[in-house]
């Protein structure tokens, strides 16, 4: 675990690798379809930020990707198949994430939260057809934001 997760439990820590592969299902999932091609991308997000974020959150996307296909199927296979029922739920799970971001320090949790909003777009954008690329349903708008956590800011005082 990385120094700057160290205030977090295994547990905790856990929750909020989870958070990924969750926000995959949630966002693939709105319209009903989870479609190979938006969890296809998802994982390939979560890769290429294992090597392309800031350095110390390099290690927490590797970690995630190692298990990403295992946990994405497993929550697919548990969780329910009606849309609007499975987002409750993973919404619900999700807003959990929000006391594991808070015992981060500021800036650590104003960047963990920037990152899954960006990701939650990344699938989003990932689900439309050939005209359709990069366009986002109005399903998927209804969730892509992440409104069951809360915001974390954090402004440098060199800005």
């Amino acid at each position: 675990m990385e120094s700057i997760f160290k205030n977090l439990s295994a547990e905790e820590y856990a929750r909020l690798k989870d958070a990924i592969p969750q926000i995959t299902v949630l966002i693939a999932g709105a319209d009903g379809t989870i479609s190979p091609g938006e969890t296809s991308w998802a994982e390939k997000v979560t890769n290429i930020r294992s090597y392309s974020a800031a350095e110390e959150y390099q290690d927490f996307y590797r970690e995630i990707g190692e298990t990403f296909q295992s946990r994405l199927d497993h929550l697919i296979k548990e969780l329910p198949s009606n849309a609007v029922s499975r987002a409750s739920q993973i919404s619900d799970t999700l807003s959990g994430v929000n006391a594991v971001l808070g015992k981060l320090e500021p800036k650590h949790a104003a960047h963990v939260y920037k990152e899954l909003r960006s990701f939650a777009s990344h699938v989003a954008r990932a689900g439309g057809g050939f005209l359709k690329f990069w366009s986002v349903s109005a399903e998927e708008k209804k969730w892509v934001e992440l409104p069951m956590l809360d915001k974390f800011e954090w402004h440098d005082k060199e800005e």
